[in-house]
């Protein structure tokens, strides 16, 4: 605990690391709206080679995605839970922007496409998974891929409903734009909640089958579920081929994905201490961090010769993004920072490395020891990261005094009222008065942030947790009483 102005109040183990979970996106969102700034927004692009006298496209036509987190997601903006509509029924995912992209080229008087449709992600390396990602995190929309063309967050809703009496089937509905997964299973109905297995929902590496199987109560409530795309790329071009055949534009050929293979061999941890100065080879990251970041021309992939650019969209704001991507918890959204964060400081890969370097020579800029962290990927979701909860209160401190703080600090969810913290600190004197950065993982467990005080004071607080035991919420009861405690004393 600390003053705003770093004042030590209480500390207890702040130099011993901890699993950050996802705090480690309080590091990643700080260092992209810092350095790539909150108005910073990302291009997709589509480029063939038109003949505009017959409206033919020659050859492939290209999606081209630019690292845009957002794209035919309909997260962005952000809307609090009190400024939601009430009573909306679910509509499933339109997939506008593909939509809006087939239609632009329809009123190019594009006519028809003699090629394949190319998912192209060729701007990040295809590395969907970072070190350490457990294999069946890759299930689930949570742990879903990283890719530079990421569509509708990179997941699709499924959901599972009971039968209307015991021996009766459940049904089961996957909510594809397009064919991609096969469903194999079914869902027993069973009497009571007693007998109830639950449902699994299974998918073995690289396979498009998913294999769900279980049991439901007739008086359960429907378990909706977010399930990953195995390869977006490949999804996004299947998607744009079946906008452009609504659209009335021929496609003679398949769609399919163009990624670009990872060829570094150095090690994740000796190419991300380059910049330390223990080895004196690299140290362009800090010309890049300390001067701030252009560089969007590195976010433009060059076009073949006789392609043009027939099609675009452009993202929302990055200060969208990031107020998203802390308020939820959004992993894909903090992974995509992060590779474009490394993309445009080197100009060159954008992999993971790369950003997390851009990510480390941030923080020792701060003045947070290059000892009290390590990070291996942008969400926290890498069991690898690791942080002290001083370095998380120092970074918090430097936030305060930066001109960007105030669209940092609005990305933090409150305590009673918004994201991870909705259901947290309902009542006051805690509700509206915690601004904090939740993080779960396996049995580490964090909580950080600002908190308003008796006093009226604000205070810095960072609380983690690790190795507590399975099956338990006594680490989160402590935690919050923890919170209370300080606000009353300061």
């Amino acid at each position: 605990v600390t003053a705003l102005d770093g004042t030590p109040i209480y500390a207890l183990n702040e130099a011993q690391i901890f699993q950050p979970a996802s705090n480690a996106k309080l590091f990643t969102t700080a260092a992209a709206i810092a350095l790539l700034g909150p108005n910073r927004t990302f291009t997709t692009k589509v480029a063939g080679a038109l003949d505009p006298a017959t409206g033919h496209v020659t050859g492939n036509l290209t999606l081209i995605g630019g690292g845009d987190a957002s794209f035919d997601s309909g997260d962005l903006p952000y809307i609090a839970p009190a400024n939601r509509p009430k009573n909306v029924v679910h509509q499933p995912n339109p997939l506008h922007d593909i939509d809006d992209l087939a239609a632009q080229l329809a009123a190019k008087g594009v006519k028809a496409i003699d090629g394949d449709i190319l998912g192209d992600d060729t701007l990040f390396p295809w590395q969907p998974y970072a070190a350490d990602w457990t294999i069946d995190d890759a299930v689930w929309g949570y742990g879903a891929p990283v890719s530079a063309l990421t569509i509708a967050d990179n997941q699709i809703r499924l959901t599972m409903t009971a039968g209307t009496a015991p021996g009766a089937p459940g049904s089961i509905l996957l909510e594809q734009a397009v064919p991609y997964y096969t469903v194999e299973g079914s869902i027993q109905t069973v009497a009571t909640k007693a007998e109830a297995t639950g449902m699994q929902v299974v998918r073995m590496p690289g396979s498009r089958i998913l294999r769900i199987f279980g049991s439901m109560a007739v008086k359960d409530e429907t378990d909706i579920e977010e399930v990953a795309i195995e390869d977006p790329a490949e999804y996004a071009a299947m998607a744009l081929k079946a906008a452009l055949i609504e659209h009335g534009i021929m496609v003679t050929g398949s769609a399919r994905a163009k990624h670009r293979p990872v060829t570094d061999a150095s090690g994740f941890l000796s190419a991300l201490r380059r910049q330390d100065g223990q080895d004196g080879q690299d140290g362009q990251e800090e010309t890049y961090v300390k001067g701030g970041i252009t560089g969007g021309s590195c976010l433009m992939t060059p076009p073949d010769r006789g392609v043009s650019t027939l099609a675009t969209h452009e993202s929302n704001p990055l200060a969208q993004d990031v107020q998203f991507t802390n308020k939820v918890s959004q992993n894909l959204h903090a992974e995509l920072l992060l590779h474009n964060l490394g993309k445009i400081s080197f100009c060159s890969k954008g992999s993971t490395v790369e950003g997390a370097r851009v990510v480390r020579q941030f923080l020792i800029n701060t003045g947070i020891d290059p000892n009290d962290f390590v990070f291996f990927d942008g969400s926290g979701l890498s069991g690898h990261d690791l942080v002290a909860p001083r370095a998380t209160a120092k970074l918090l401190q430097y936030a305060s005094t930066q001109p960007w703080f105030t669209a940092w600090r609005a990305s933090l969810p409150i305590g009673g009222e918004d994201g991870s913290l909705a259901s947290r600190f309902p009542n006051p004197p805690l509700k509206d008065h915690v601004f904090a950065k939740t993080g779960t993982l396996g049995e580490a467990r964090a909580l950080s942030g600002y908190l308003d005080c008796a006093s009226g004071r604000t205070v810095i607080f960072s609380i983690m947790v690790g190795n507590h035991l399975p099956g338990t919420s006594a680490d989160l009861s402590a935690m919050d009483k923890i919170v209370a405690a300080i606000a009353a004393a300061e």
